[in-house]
């Protein structure tokens, strides 16, 4: 089977990708462009990019493993393990995005074996975002301190407990954390921007590492996911299928429409799909796993029109491989007139206008705009970004900066005590103006 990855990555301005997927017993898989364009190496099947929160679906896995080691359970405080942490925060609310704890507080706590301590002591100090359990808010802060709870019960560090878990049982050869083991391979570089720039550093933190920090080959990912729908792997059935359940409906389905445990779950023809994308510093992923076909389809990319692309090969792929259709991306329904628009923003959405903000970003809502900041230790990297805001019924809207060809969803909310919310990107960022 034949696609268009040549065709594509110029369409979406991509530099490099690399795509692999489960056909017909084996795994198949296909390169295209270059890992860095400052040296100009070519992208190969081998090559390891930056799977970014994909990672967070391997973390979640780790904890299962202690569960049913009887080490703890879903519903174990965390701070009977993790001093500081508040004491209604759960185990599987940091596994669904419920527990409130901050989402984007990147701090660099060094490369020692003691930086996920150190993060998550200081992570613990900050105030939540919202009560646990109020509302749905990625988190990748949650999934730091998820980890933490591996290297207390294991004994090990993160990234040593992950390769004796997880790595080395399924086989893995093409699968690291650290950059001075990711060195030793062709590796990605991310890109910035509309021109494309190499990032002026590789990846992030380590104290970030277990929500984000997996370097894999698109064929690893593939065997990862195989794992949730063929078994075989170091998981329990009972496991893979509490991981596979719906637990948390979104807000607005941004990703899909359920979160589980890790994985984010939507539902295809009928078929229930499990999937997790992943961005790093100019790198993103995607992974998709439907349990009732088997197939599993890994795609890796390093900067450009990253969603479009992926939407693209998505459309291309599925259906032939499964004959499932994925859900088209999100458009307004008629390309609306600047008159037009500013009529229906004052109609709909005009009570939301205003500045809401959660560390790390501040968002700006104003006339048929959406303003981006990123303010944290990463807000450097990236100048605001500015998008178009169309309103999309009710409280719902859609955004897309210039140049890109996706549309994303969001959502104004509130909470039960009428707390007002913004939704966008699977986070919920709280008004502040």
């Amino acid at each position: 089977m034949t696609i268009r990855l040549a065709e594509l990555i110029e369409k979406f301005r991509v530099p490099g990708a690399s795509v692999a997927y489960w056909h017909e017993g084996e795994i198949h898989r296909e390169a295209g462009g270059l890992l860095n364009l400052g040296t100009g190496v070519e992208a190969t099947p081998d090559a390891l990019f930056q799977a970014g929160s994909v990672t967070k679906v391997w973390t979640t896995a780790q904890i299962m493993l202690l569960i049913e080691e009887g080490r703890l359970d879903l519903g174990t405080r965390v701070a009977d393990l993790v001093p500081g942490i508040d004491g209604r925060v759960t185990v599987e609310q940091l596994l669904t995005h419920t527990s409130g704890i901050d989402g984007d507080f990147f701090h660099d706590t060094g490369r020692g074996d003691d930086c996920l301590e150190k993060y998550v002591a200081l992570l613990a100090a900050r105030p939540l975002t919202h009560p646990p359990g109020a509302t749905h808010s990625y988190s990748n802060g949650a999934f730091s301190v998820a980890g933490r709870l591996v290297e207390l019960i294991t004994g090990k560090v993160w990234d040593t407990a992950l390769r004796d878990q997880l790595i080395d049982p399924l086989g893995l050869t093409g699968t690291w954390t650290l950059p001075e083991d990711v060195i030793r391979f062709r590796a990605a570089t991310g890109h910035l921007g509309e021109a494309n720039t190499p990032t002026p550093t590789w990846a992030i933190m380590r104290s970030n590492s277990p929500a984000g920090q997996i370097c894999a080959t698109a064929s690893d990912l593939v065997r990862f996911g195989r794992s949730f729908v063929e078994g075989g792997g170091p998981l329990s059935p009972a496991s893979v299928e509490a991981m596979a359940s719906p637990r948390v409906e979104l807000p607005e389905p941004v990703f899909g429409t359920h979160w589980g445990l890790g994985w984010i779950l939507d539902t295809w023809d009928g078929a229930r799909v499990l999937l997790h994308g992943g961005n790093t510093i100019g790198q993103a992923a995607m992974l998709w796993a439907v349990p009732s076909t088997g197939t599993v389809v890994a795609l890796l990319a390093n900067g450009g029109d990253t969603e479009g692309l992926f939407h693209a090969l998505a459309g291309e792929l599925f259906p032939r491989l499964c004959g499932l259709t994925p859900p088209a991306a999100p458009r307004p329904p008629d390309p609306p007139s600047p008159a037009d628009l500013t009529a229906d923003l004052t109609a709909d959405l005009t009570a939301h206008e205003g500045v809401y903000e959660r560390t790390g970003a501040r968002i700006t809502v104003r006339a048929g705009e959406l303003v981006y900041e990123n303010t944290g230790d990463l807000g450097e990297l990236e100048p605001p970004m500015r998008f178009a805001l169309v309103p999309n019924g009710g409280r719902r809207f859609l955004v897309r900066r210039d140049g890109d060809r996706v549309w994303s969803r969001g959502a104004f909310h509130s909470l039960d005590d009428g707390t007002p919310y913004l939704y966008l990107g699977g986070r919920s960022t709280p008004k502040i103006s």
